[in-house]
C-alpha cells in the first residue's frame, strides 16, 4: 500500500498545495466563527436584551458566509488543476505500458479498461480524498482557533477525544485497505472460476461432473465469504472510530457543563461548543472516515491495477498476482459476448492465436474422398494493412461432391472466407485453387471464375426482366427445360407458376426478400459452375424450404454453406468451425471430440437439431413440395 501512497502524495505539486491552503483559509472561516458569533449574539445581544446587537453579530456570521462561497470556488478550481494534473499522468503511464507490451510481441488487452473505467475511477477517488483530508484538516484548525477564543477549557474537553478518535481511525486505514484488497482479489477469483465452470457446463453435464464443479466452486465462495465478513468488520471498527471522535466530544462537553457553569462560562459560550461539535468536527469527521475509507480504499485498488507491474506489484500478493496472470484465466473477447452464448464458448477456448486451422484440419478429410474441387493453403486476409486477420493461416481441402458447412459466431470471418474461396477477395497471403489440377484462383478472369463456381449471398440479387432472363443470366444456351428443371429442384417451380412463367415480367420491389432469394437459387442451380457457396442464401426461407434448396445443390455437386441454422449445419458431411482464435474441420464425432467450441454450439443448438433432417424435410427436398419464403425465426450459431 506504501508504494500506492507515495505514487499518489507525488502528484500534489508544492504550487497545488499552496493555492489549496489559501483558498482553504476563506473557506473555512464561516466554521472557525460560527461558534463564536452565536455565542457572542446569545451573551451581548438577545440575553442581554439588546436584538440589535445580537442581529449584528449573526449578520457578520452571514458575512462569513459569503467569503466562505467565494473561497469554496476557489478551492473547486485549484483542485479540478491538480487533479486533472494527476489524471493525465496515469493516462500517460498506461499508453506508455500499453505501447511497450504491444512492441514487445505482448499486447495488452486490458489497456482501454484502465483508460475508459479504471482512470475515472482513480481520478474521482482521488479528488475526494483530497477534499476529505484537507476539509478535515482546516475545520479541526478553525474549530480550535474559535474554541480558544471562546474559552480555553472548552477546547481542552473536546478536542482530546475528537484527536484520539481521528488517531484511531488513521490507524486502522492500513487494516481495511488489507482487506478491501482481499475481498476484490477473492471476488476476482471466484468470478474467474465461475467463468471456467460455465465454460465447462455441456462437458460436466455430460460426464455426471456436478458434485465436482460444486466442489470447485466452494473454494472460492467460502474465500469470498470470509473477504466480506472481514471487510464488515473493518467497517464497523472505522464505526468506531467516529463513535469516539464524533459523539464523546458532545457528551464529554454536556457532561462538563455544570462544572462549566459554576466557574463562568456563559450559556452563548456552551451552546457555540455545541454548535462546533455538531456542524464542525461531526460532519468533518464524517467526511474524512467516507472518503478514506470509501474513495481511499477505490484509489488504492484502481491504482494497483493501472499500475500493474510497477509500484502496484511492490504491494499485492506475489502467489495472487501469479495467479490472475495464468493463461488460462478464460477472459472473453470482442463485443456482444455477455449474451452471446457462442461467443462466450469462443472466449474458452483454450488457444489465443488469430482464426487459423491447425495441420491436423486437413486430415479430417476421408482418406478414400474423390479429388479435390476446392483448397485452401496457408490463406490469409486483413481488411487494412494494421487490422487483426479476419482469416489467418487457414488450410482447407473441399473435395468433389463433398457438402461442408461453416460454422462460427457472427462476425467472425465465415462471409470473408466465402469471399476469398470465390475469388471475389484476393487473400493476403496464401492461395484458392480449383479443380485436380489445382488451378490458382488470382490466375483466372471473371469469366472463368464464373465458370468453377457460383456464389449466392445474403441479399440475392433480382433485376427488372423476364423469370427467364434472370434464371438464364449465368448460363445464356439453357434451355426452357433447364430452367423448368432449376427451378423445379430448389422449390421455385410454384413461384414461377404464380409470376406466370417464364415469360412473366420480374418487379424486385414487388418480390418478398424470400421470393428474390429462390430466383437468385434458381439461378445459381442452373449455371454451369460445379462448385456451389452459399452465403447464408436460404435465411429468408423457412426450415423445409432450405432443406429443400440445401438438398438439391448437394446432389447437383460440391457444397459449401455458411450455415445459420443448426439443422443446416447438422445436414453438412463435414463442417468447418472458426472461433476467431482458430478454426477446425472434420465430421461431427470428430469435431465433437476436438472442438470445445462446437460441443457447447450443441448444447446450445439442443438435441432436436444434433439430429438428421425430418421426415418432412426429407419428404420436402424428395417431392417437390412448395416451401414457404417468408422471414422466419433463425436458429444461429452466433445470437
Amino acid at each position: 500500500m506504501r508504494p500506492l501512497l507515495r505514487y499518489a502524495a507525488s502528484g500534489l505539486r508544492p504550487r497545488a498545495l499552496v493555492a489549496l491552503l489559501l483558498w482553504s483559509i476563506p473557506e473555512t472561516l464561516p466554521t472557525a466563527v460560527f461558534g463564536l458569533m452565536v455565542a457572542r449574539a446569545l451573551d451581548d445581544g438577545f440575553l442581554a436584551g439588546r436584538p440589535w446587537t445580537g442581529a449584528a453579530w449573526l449578520g457578520g456570521l452571514m458575512l462569513a458566509a459569503v467569503l466562505g462561497a467565494i473561497g469554496t470556488r476557489g478551492l473547486y478550481g485549484s483542485l479540478g488543476t491538480t487533479v486533472e494534473s494527476f489524471r493525465d499522468r496515469l493516462v500517460r503511464h498506461v499508453i506508455r505500458h500499453a505501447l511497450r507490451a504491444a512492441v514487445a510481441g505482448d499486447p495488452d488487452s486490458g489497456a482501454v479498461s484502465r483508460l475508459a473505467r479504471q482512470v475515472e475511477i482513480a481520478r474521482d477517488a482521488y479528488a475526494g480524498v483530497i477534499l476529505a483530508v484537507r476539509g478535515c484538516l482546516v475545520t479541526a484548525v478553525g474549530v480550535t482557533v474559535g474554541l480558544l477564543a471562546l474559552d480555553p477549557r472548552l477546547a481542552l474537553i473536546i478536542l482530546p477525544p475528537f484527536l484520539l478518535g481521528l488517531v484511531a481511525f488513521i490507524a486502522t486505514l492500513g487494516f481495511a485497505a488489507k482487506r478491501h484488497w482481499q475481498a476484490a482479489e477473492a471476488d476476482e477469483r471466484l468470478a474467474e472460476r465461475v467463468g471456467q465452470i460455465a465454460a465447462a457446463v455441456p462437458d460436466l453435464a455430460a460426464c455426471g461432473g456436478e458434485d465436482h464443479a460444486a466442489a470447485l466452486a466452494a473454494e472460492p465462495v467460502a474465500r469470498l465469504r470470509a473477504a466480506e465478513r472481514a471487510l464488515a468488520g473493518a467497517a464497523a471498527l472505522r464505526a468506531g472510530c467516529f463513535a469516539v471522535g464524533g459523539w464523546m466530544p458532545l457528551l464529554a462537553l454536556l457532561a462538563a457543563a455544570p462544572w462549566l457553569a459554576d466557574r463562568g462560562l456563559t450559556a452563548g459560550a456552551l451552546t457555540g461548543a455545541l454548535l462546533y461539535v455538531l456542524t464542525g468536527l461531526q460532519p468533518a469527521l464524517t467526511a474524512l472516515v467516507t472518503g478514506l475509507g470509501g474513495s481511499g480504499l477505490r484509489l488504492c485498488v484502481a491504482l494497483a491495477r493501472i499500475l500493474d507491474g510497477d509500484a502496484a506489484d511492490e504491494g499485492a500478493d506475489p502467489d495472487r498476482r501469479a495467479e490472475r496472470l495464468r493463461p488460462d484465466s478464460g477472459e472473453g473477447e470482442g463485443e456482444g459476448e455477455q449474451g452471446d452464448p457462442a461467443r462466450r464458448a469462443s472466449s474458452a477456448a483454450e488457444t489465443a492465436a488469430p482464426a487459423r486451422a491447425p495441420a491436423g484440419a486437413a486430415a479430417a478429410d476421408p482418406a478414400d474422398a474423390p479429388e479435390p474441387a476446392l483448397a485452401a493453403q496457408g490463406l490469409t486476409f486483413a481488411y487494412g494493412p494494421h487490422a487483426a486477420p479476419a482469416v489467418a493461416d487457414l488450410d482447407l481441402t473441399v473435395h468433389k461432391g463433398d457438402h461442408l458447412a461453416v460454422i462460427g459466431p457472427s462476425g467472425i470471418g465465415k462471409s470473408t472466407l466465402a469471399g476469398l474461396l470465390c475469388g471475389l477477395l484476393r487473400p493476403d497471403a496464401g492461395t484458392v485453387a480449383y479443380g485436380p489440377d489445382r488451378t490458382d484462383a488470382a490466375a483466372l478472369t471473371t469469366a472463368d471464375l464464373a465458370r468453377r463456381r457460383v456464389l449466392i449471398p445474403q441479399e440475392a440479387y433480382v433485376f427488372t426482366g423476364t423469370v427467364r432472363e434472370n434464371l438464364r443470366y449465368l448460363r445464356p444456351d439453357a434451355t426452357d427445360a433447364d430452367l423448368t428443371a432449376a427451378a423445379s429442384a430448389v422449390g421455385a417451380a410454384p413461384l414461377v407458376d404464380r409470376l406466370g412463367g417464364l415469360d412473366a415480367a420480374v418487379d424486385p420491389q414487388r418480390l418478398s426478400a424470400g421470393e428474390r432469394q429462390l430466383l437468385a437459387l434458381a439461378r445459381a442451380h442452373c449455371s454451369p459452375a460445379p462448385i456451389a457457396v452459399l452465403d447464408e442464401a436460404t435465411c429468408h426461407l423457412d426450415p423445409t424450404a432450405e432443406a429443400r434448396a440445401e438438398a438439391a445443390f448437394a446432389a447437383r455437386g460440391t457444397l459449401v454453406v455458411i450455415a445459420h441454422r443448426a439443422s443446416s449445419a447438422m445436414r453438412a458431411r463435414r463442417l468447418l468451425i472458426m472461433d476467431g482464435r482458430t478454426a477446425a474441420a472434420g465430421d461431427h464425432e470428430h469435431l465433437r471430440a476436438v472442438s470445445p467450441l462446437y460441443r457447447k454450439l450443441l448444447a446450445h443448438w439442443g438435441t432436436d437439431h444434433t439430429t438428421e433432417p425430418s421426415a418432412r424435410e426429407r419428404s420436402a427436398a424428395a417431392t417437390g413440395a412448395a416451401p414457404t419464403a417468408r422471414a422466419s425465426a433463425q436458429i444461429q450459431p452466433a445470437s
